[in-house]
């Protein structure tokens, strides 16, 4: 079998090395990929954007591929599992309009309303004078979050008014947040601030069923101690102690089981991953902070680790329909993810920088490649989250020292990474 992942950051390597894994599984390809990808053996890239939707389906329909993995949410937005069914070509991915649960927060949280989802109390705005306004009345903290899609960037966590303003100005006027805006222009989504513990729960969808993959936590902000900027994810752990046996039953009773259901009734029904960023408060009442529609970078990276089933054979049960007949079986050990970035990450990532001293890959720990590009027959970063050192370990304490052990010896110009990957775990 011949297999397709489309995308090319860390979590695609991740799917990609997983996926090449799998007993009936011959030739996986990677498009566009990375420098990870295209160093690993198993693994071909393919010099395709992820949002040549046309390209990649005919890509598909020449090279016979069995089964399409879509990773972005780029390609999801542009309509890609859309092109691959209307050919007849098997992918596994949510429609452009379900995606929307993603790429449109005033869509998602409408929805969520609407259903009885548990999350936080919201307005939206396309004004900026009156979103200035609300906020004025409202006080802060407070969260400020572009309509449209932003790399992981398009959400603000105001603690000050003046960090909210700031935010409706990035987002609304100035869009430095880089956001791609959806039809109508620019909106931002202002929400209540939610106290708790943060935790992503990502299930497997085929319309109808899910299975529910093991649970993660990542680490948002840029610096130690949970300070600095949001960004697209400083690390990651699995599986988060947050979410015990009672609030998993209640996420997926509450928040999960109502999605696919409210999802089906308004006609949208969802394949692929379901990703629920949630906030869990003193009482482990989860709400939910968020929806993506494919799985979460660097969430991915550890989960991948821990997986011990074909991810393969997930995936075709998933385009099946079939995923009633899937049981997951699971490394019973923790496995931790700490992301190396470029220099000024989040906002002006340098790119071009010499990476070296990376670490022969190994059973128990591997470095996954996000931002990074072959040169002139080097690697080079070429994004601003550029490696993933990921590793397991008996607990949260032994995971994290053997991955924060493979860090020193891999270097590039302007490297910056946190030294507190899994610090609440550790904690508990």
């Amino acid at each position: 079998m011949r297999v397709l992942v489309i995308g090319n950051g860390g979590r695609e390597h991740a799917l990609a090395w997983k996926l090449a894994q799998g007993e009936r599984v011959s030739q996986v390809f990677v498009a566009p990929g990375n420098g990870g990808t295209a160093r690993d053996e198993r693994l071909e890239t393919v010099p395709i954007g992820m949002t040549d939707v046309k390209a990649l389906a005919d890509f598909a329909v020449e090279q016979k591929i069995t089964l399409t993995v879509v990773g972005p949410e780029a390609a999801l937005a542009a309509g890609v599992v859309d092109e691959f069914r209307s050919r007849g070509l098997r992918i596994f991915g949510p429609t452009k309009a379900a995606a929307q649960l993603e790429s449109s927060k005033a869509f998602a949280k409408d929805f969520m309303k609407r259903h009885g989802i548990p999350t936080a109390a919201y307005e939206t705005f396309s004004d900026a004078a009156v979103a200035h306004a609300y906020v004025d009345g409202r006080g802060a903290p407070i969260v400020i979050k572009a309509d449209g899609l932003a790399a992981g960037k398009g959400v603000v966590v105001a603690m000050t008014l003046a960090e909210a303003h700031e935010a409706i100005t990035w987002i609304l006027e100035d869009n430095k947040l880089g956001v791609t805006h959806n039809e109508g222009g620019a909106r931002v989504v202002i929400e209540d601030f939610l106290e708790g513990e943060e935790a992503s729960f990502i299930v497997v969808c085929d319309g109808k069923q899910v299975v529910s993959l093991a649970t993660s936590q990542d680490h948002k902000r840029l610096l130690d101690g949970d300070v600095g900027p949001n960004t697209g994810g400083m690390g990651a752990y699995s599986p988060a102690p947050v979410v015990t046996p009672n609030v998993h039953a209640k996420v997926m009773h509450e928040i999960i089981q109502p999605t696919i259901a409210g999802m089906a009734k308004d006609g949208l029904p969802f394949t692929g991953f379901l990703y629920a960023g949630l906030m869990i408060d003193e009482h482990g009442q989860p709400r939910t902070v968020e929806f993506n529609t494919r799985m979460g970078d660097p969430e991915t990276q550890p989960i991948m680790m821990r997986l011990k089933s074909d991810l393969f054979e997930l995936m075709m049960h998933a385009t099946d329909g079939t995923l009633d007949q899937v049981e997951l079986q699971w490394d019973r050990r923790v496995a931790l993810g700490v992301v190396l970035a470029a220099e000024g990450y989040p906002l002006n990532p340098r790119k071009g920088d010499a990476i070296t001293g990376l670490p022969d890959d190994e059973e128990e720990a591997m470095v996954f490649h996000a931002g990074t590009a072959m040169q002139d027959g080097k690697l080079v970063t070429s994004g601003g989250r550029v490696l993933c050192v990921t590793a397991l370990g008996e607990s949260v304490r032994l995971a994290a020292q053997r991955a924060y052990e493979l860090c020193p010896s891999i270097q590039f110009a302007g490297r910056q990474y946190r030294s507190d990957i899994g610090h609440r775990a550790i904690k508990r």
